[in-house]
């Protein structure tokens, strides 16, 4: 990983340790670390207490796609250059990316702010999962993780971060939220993570020095140390089992000069709010924020909420989608200096994966988010609760099931459409006799932590046989997913494949129709790592209900304008 004043990790040894770090209360000039010490709860800020869903760096995440002149028609019509109009469509660290594709002339201005950009290997684990399976159609879902480093590298970090002792010290991914793109560019879903989250850190290897960093549990946050956001990318597959496609990280500046691109962006708070830690201050109802007050509204905890770091990530949510319906409604930047200033800051402030590590490509992948409708944008906190040692744990069933929508590309609204039927439905009978269905089975049990289950195909495929399926072979090509799938190449194998889902016990909802598949596949997933029959308790009885983000990760859908923060009674003013 490139290391500079803004994306460098600096000196690994001698440097407090991350669980005495929190990115709220060691941001400021001669504040101790550690914050006021207490415990977790309502106006606690020790570090349990200091749970981050996301903060400022990923509050850049969101897509904002420019209106279409469509959906401007109770507007006058202006012409606005077309340059302009290209930097309206993105938000955030997505704003950032793709306006410094616009900003400059020339291919030599262009060579130089890709020259700008930091770029670092996309996983640094062992195992990495398989990338999501093409639907019927051959459209794909995409991953991007969006993560907030609180680098103090280079001066202007220092300044608005404050902590200039920490200047030398590695960063760490206090925000980390995954933007899961469905593979119809139907609908967005964003999932905060709390940077407290105990998490299991796979092995990675820094691509810079060689370092071996082992196996190790500790805070999420914590993993950027580790050889940097590639490691990050390997916990996020491990604990969640959703495969990343692409990072994006950014730091303060980046922030700050994204706020003021878009010249405000409108916020709400139900009180008159004062945080001296954050310097936010700000009157009952309504107000326009940009620049550093915005970065001071990302980051203020104990003003909201119950002070901890839920009540932030809920506040950043508010402002991101703000920040959508204002440059939907029309929201421009009018100076050409101004443009030319934000591509040298935002490419200056941002590291992604080699995959995405060009402003051509970025506005590429800019031009395939901008599709996602506002209204389709639904962002949400992992389910959580309080565990010992100053740990955030997973809640239980309620964070299973957000992130198994989330790999089964299944929106948060809970409002995807359901498909039409076809004019000539899909068999559900088999369109054969069992012994003459070809079935491939395959060892997918493997994760970033778990070696494969040694023979798991094997044992699936004689399984098979026992009961009639003469045609199913193991196919040992390594794979590596999180559930359980059987998928079908053609609509007149959808019947096929049903029958050895019964013969199993796999859910119906696990069968799917693949471009990319050949034949009826079964891929045994890391959720079925022994037996000879799926397990009961993974099945569920899904079928019947509609299913949709927990009320656990409080969601906040895009176009709700509505939105006012809750205050924290002692800092009313």
């Amino acid at each position: 990983m490139r290391q500079n004043d803004t994306h460098g990790r600096r000196a690994r040894h001698g440097t407090p340790t991350a669980a005495e770090r929190g990115w709220d209360d060691s941001l400021y000039e001669g504040e101790p670390h550690g914050g006021d010490g207490s415990g977790p709860g309502p106006g606690g800020s020790g570090a349990a207490a200091d749970v981050s869903a996301g903060s400022s760096g990923s509050d850049g995440a969101r897509d904002a796609a420019d209106a279409d002149p469509a959906e401007e028609g109770a507007r006058p019509s202006r012409k606005r250059p077309k340059r302009k109009r290209r930097v309206l469509r993105w938000s955030a660290s997505i704003l950032a990316l793709l306006i410094v594709g616009t900003a400059g002339a020339g291919y030599l201005y262009y060579r130089h702010l890709n020259g700008n950009l930091g770029k670092d290997q996309l996983n640094l684990g062992e195992r990495k999962l398989d990338k999501s399976d093409p639907n019927a159609e051959g459209q794909t879902p995409m991953n991007i993780l969006l993560l907030g480093s609180d680098s103090r590298g280079s001066e202007e970090n220092i300044k608005l971060g404050g902590s200039r002792a920490d200047r030398d010290r590695p960063p760490l991914a206090d925000v980390q939220m995954l933007l899961h793109v469905s593979a119809d560019r139907s609908n967005m879903s964003v999932v905060s993570v709390p940077r407290d989250t105990k998490a299991t850190i796979p092995k990675c290897t820094d691509p810079d020095d060689g370092k071996v960093y082992p196996e190790t549990t500790d805070k999420i946050n914590t993993s950027l140390q580790h050889g940097g956001p590639g490691c990050t990318v390997a916990t996020w597959e491990e604990m969640t089992g959703i495969p990343v496609d692409h990072f994006m990280m950014i730091d303060f500046a980046g922030v700050v000069s994204m706020a003021d691109a878009v010249g405000g962006v409108p916020v709400c708070v139900k009180e008159n709010v004062h945080d001296p830690k954050s310097h936010l201050k700000l009157k009952k109802g309504s107000s326009t924020i940009k620049g550093e007050q915005a970065l001071q509204w990302l980051r203020t905890r104990h003003g909201f909420g119950d002070g901890t770091d839920i009540g932030r990530a809920k506040a950043q949510h508010m402002y991101m989608n703000a920040m959508v319906r204002q440059l939907k409604a029309g929201t421009k930047l009018t100076d050409p200096g101004q443009l030319r200033g934000l591509a040298e800051a935002a490419t200056k402030a941002l590291t992604v994966d080699e995959g995405i590590g060009s402003v051509k490509k970025l506005y590429d992948l800019g031009n395939d988010l901008k599709r996602v409708p506002t209204k389709r944008i639904t962002m949400a906190t992992m389910p959580w609760e309080y565990g010992p040692n100053n740990y955030v744990l997973p809640k239980k069933d309620d964070a299973d099931e957000i992130f198994s929508l989330v790999r089964n590309d299944i929106a948060l609204d809970g409002k995807d459409k359901k498909k039409p039927p076809k004019k000539s439905p899909e068999p559900t009978d088999p369109s054969r006799p069992k012994a003459q269905i070809p079935v491939r089975v395959m060892n997918g049990t493997g994760s970033s932590l778990q070696a494969p289950v040694t023979g798991r195909a094997g044992v699936i495929a004689e399984t098979l046989g026992q009961q009639g399926f003469d045609q199913a072979t193991a196919d040992q090509t390594p794979k590596s997913q999180a559930d359980t799938t059987i998928t079908y190449a053609q609509a007149g194998q959808r019947g096929d494949a049903l029958a050895v889902a019964k013969a199993l016990g796999v859910p119906e909802r696990l069968v799917k129709h693949s471009s990319a598949a050949q034949e009826v596949t079964l891929v045994i997933g890391s959720d079925w790592r022994e037996g000879s029959a799926y397990p009961k308790s993974r099945g569920g009885g899904e079928e019947k209900r509609d299913r949709k983000a927990p009320e656990s990760a409080d969601a906040l859908k895009g176009d709700d304008d509505s939105a006012c923060m809750d205050v924290n009674p002692n800092y009313v003013w």
